[in-house]
């Protein structure tokens, strides 16, 4: 194994999200070739190789707007303006050497991590249903830490510390903390909570959409089925925040993340960025030539 997959290996292990980027197309004068990869991550740090610094600017910015959505695109990178072609997006980089990139990007999202508190028939139905519905179902683990889960599913029917899990899980803002109980039981469980009425009122309980489900693997399956909807509410809900500001390369328009590493420098007082050596070059024989209107 290459160290190349062996670093995206480790990355999924890790459930760290990024975006893998590979050279598709490559019209000569390029400095890539068809089957150069690299990822990109959500600090807007890329490993590998698609191209110079001109294509790295570009495909770093448009992968960290997919990362946003866990989205996938085929990204088409070319020296003149051109016009939409179905199914890519065009953009035109006045700085590439003159020659065309087509470049996939696939984000590669980890599943959902729900954790199952408790040793019940239904607990270990949910795990034995749950990996193939898109989620990453496992047994609670003490050194498991609650930021990380999407969902909890409490199943110890009022055994091994039930209380205590479903008040960490509220307040380590867990999106789904189900309850598998009796709508009496659950409810006087519930009510004795250290918890605001808000957050008590957010626990699923019981668990699981009323399917009529009576069996261990039904109700796992009504469990997943709630998850699933919760999911997509949030997804929907979500507002997500971008990863960092960005700034337009007044050589070539070319939008640049403002990051650390990315090419920048003072101008009369002003921080300018560039998304190549050769822009900050052409920028700093003559500013006034790029002056914004």
């Amino acid at each position: 194994m290459s160290k190349f997959a062996e670093r995206v290996a480790d990355l999924t292990r890790s459930r760290t999200p990024f975006v893998m980027a590979r050279v598709v197309l490559a019209e000569k004068p390029t400095s890539a070739k068809p089957g150069d990869e690299a990822v990109i991550l959500a600090d807007g740090t890329i490993e590998g190789f698609v191209g110079g610094s001109c294509a790295e600017s570009t495909v770093r910015s448009e992968s960290l707007t997919l990362l946003q959505g866990g989205n996938s695109m085929l990204l088409r990178i070319a020296p003149h303006p051109e016009i939409d072609q179905s199914g890519k997006k065009t953009v035109h980089n006045a700085c590439l050497s003159g020659g065309t990139l087509e470049i996939f990007l696939e984000s590669v999202m980890p599943a959902p991590l729900v954790a199952v508190f408790g040793d019940s028939p239904i607990g270990s139905a949910l795990i034995k249903l749950g990996n193939a519905s898109g989620f990453a179902i496992q047994e609670w683990q003490q050194d498991m830490n609650l930021t990380d889960a999407f969902a909890i599913v409490v199943a110890s029917h009022g055994r091994d510390d039930e209380a205590m899990m479903l008040e960490a899980a509220m307040r380590a803002g867990v999106p789904y903390v189900g309850l598998i109980a009796s709508r009496k039981r659950g409810a006087g469980v519930i009510q004795v909570l250290d918890l605001n009425d808000d957050q008590k009122a957010s626990i699923f309980s019981p668990a699981g959409l009323d399917i009529g489900a009576r069996t261990p693997e039904a109700i796992a399956i009504s469990i997943l089925a709630e998850m699933v909807q919760a999911r997509a509410r949030q997804s929907t809900e979500e507002k997500a925040a971008p990863v960092c500001e960005s700034a337009i390369d007044p050589v070539c328009n070319m939008t640049v993340l403002m990051l650390p590493e990315s090419i920048h420098a003072d101008f009369d007082g002003e921080t300018v960025w560039f998304c190549a050596s050769g822009c900050l070059k052409a920028y700093s024989a003559n500013p006034t030539a790029f002056a914004r209107s």
